[in-house]
């Protein structure tokens, strides 16, 4: 009887599995195993929102396994020693996983192919798992490049390479008998999460994207960047934790035509763009992608400027309607990202890295690729060909939410307030000023300017 163990790790489905599905045409029996990582719970990245979404994603997979007559396997430790214990236990002939871009994922999959080659088995490590399109599949033509450093080029090529055909989930699988687990890791049992968390697992993936496809697609190029609308796909989390594969998703997009679905394919590009710069520069997690050779500000007032920014008290109501959404739901919508990240990194002049940590604590889609290049991108050290632009969060508050909707939303104190005040409170005068409980504004937009300009060399407006 030959047995193979699939390693479960930011793909957390059973539809389009390609480790699972090559594991169950090798091998009589598949242990599916997911292995609680303490390494990663050590550095911060378990955050509750994520630990609470992970916990609905296990719990949905164990029941898929076993509507398939299999079941998941729970462990905890180290993922290398974890996968080699449980391979001598079963006397399995290999292991499948998908691959990784962070330079810990990178890491893990060289430390456990030579462990297992030293055991004498074999790790098979598969592509087009956790993107549409695998790092490194697209390169820049005669330059040597390992990598698209620009998105428009890299979204030329990306178009031009069909992605591969979409598998069906498996209809048996069968688990050896014996074989320990660990009990599910339960949601209710994480502590401080988000109240607005949405719910994870295969089957919500599933049910979204169907519903995305039928109703919100097709005015997906029209509203994407209308804040009170909230007329995106929320699926980032689910494809963060693999429980929809970004193939089927462009594939089923790109089915459905037209000018949203072509927006909504752009923005699955822009996640495997990230990816595929994490890959080649794994280090861009915490380094500067692009030095600008900036002074960010540091002590006590601009902590306490930070503070205000994380509390969603800066005076500017786009703003703080936007970290409000966050600390509620532990998402927030694109636009408000932007908005909020440049505030902080380019009017406050803060080291980026604070912003990326602070939404790492809290965002339910965080990762590594996409919202540290997000920042870096914001910030002006990643890969934006305009650095030095600042978004003004007046003008873009009256941009995209000209009525005011999402700040009443999420401000309301200021849910009395029409449009367009409601984007410049401080502008109100004597006692209808003193109606509304809201802070004054941290800083004028100009002197945040000014700072921006005199601390990071050589830049213009």
């Amino acid at each position: 009887m030959n047995i193979a163990v699939v390693l479960y790790t930011s793909d957390l489905r059973l539809h389009d599995h390609p480790p699972l599905r090559a594991a169950l045409s090798s091998c009589d029996r598949v242990v599916p195993l997911f292995v609680r990582d303490r390494a990663i719970a050590a550095t911060g990245f378990a955050a509750p929102n994520r630990l609470a979404f992970l916990a609905d994603c296990l719990a949905a997979l164990d029941t898929g396994l076993r509507d398939r007559g299999g079941r998941l396997v729970i462990r905890s430790g180290d993922p290398v020693a974890e996968v080699c214990a449980l391979v001598q236990e079963t006397d399995a002939d290999e292991v499948h996983m998908a691959a990784g871009v962070s330079g810990y994922a990178q890491d893990r999959e060289e430390r456990l192919r030579a462990a297992l080659e030293a055991m004498g088995r074999r790790l098979y490590v598969h592509d087009t798992v956790i993107t549409a399109v695998a790092p490194g599949a697209v390169l820049p033509a005669g330059s040597g490049s390992d990598h698209f450093a620009v998105f428009t080029p890299y979204l030329r090529r990306w178009t031009e390479l069909p992605p591969r055909p979409v598998t069906t989930a498996p209809r048996l699988i069968r688990v050896p008998d014996g074989v320990g687990s660990e009990p599910l890791p339960a949601r209710s049992a994480v502590t401080g999460v988000s109240p607005g968390l949405a719910r994870g697992g295969e089957g919500e993936a599933r049910r979204l994207l169907t519903g995305w496809l039928r109703a919100g697609i097709t005015r997906y190029e029209d509203v994407h960047d209308d804040m009170a609308a909230d007329a995106t796909s929320h699926l980032s989390a689910h494809l963060h934790f693999g429980t929809l594969s970004p193939v089927e998703a462009v594939h089923r997009s790109r089915a459905a035509g037209g000018p949203g679905a072509e927006a909504f394919v752009r923005q699955l590009c822009w996640r495997d763009f990230h990816h595929q710069v994490l890959a080649a520069r794994p280090r861009a997690a915490t380094e500067d992608y692009r030095t600008r050779q900036d002074r960010w500000r540091t002590g006590a007032q601009a902590e306490e400027e930070v503070q205000a920014w994380k509390d969603g008290r800066t005076g500017y109501p786009v703003v703080d309607a936007a970290m409000r959404q966050l600390a509620h739901e532990g998402w927030m919508h694109n636009r408000a990202r932007l908005l909020a990240a440049s505030f902080l990194a380019k009017t406050l002049y803060v080291d980026w890295r604070t912003g990326a940590g602070h939404f790492l604590g809290l965002l339910v889609d965080g990762d590594v690729a996409n919202n540290q290049l997000n920042w870096q991108w914001v910030a002006g050290t990643g890969t934006d060909t305009r650095p030095n632009r600042v978004l003004n969060p007046v003008r873009q508050g009256l941009r995209y939410d000209p009525e005011g909707r999402y700040v009443h939303r999420w401000v309301p104190e200021l849910a009395e307030l029409p449009a367009p005040r409601v984007h410049e409170p401080w502008r109100l005068e004597g006692l209808e000023r003193a109606r509304y409980d809201y802070p004054d504004p941290l800083v004028d937009l100009a002197d945040g300017l000014g700072r921006f300009r005199q601390g990071r060399p050589g830049a213009v407006s």
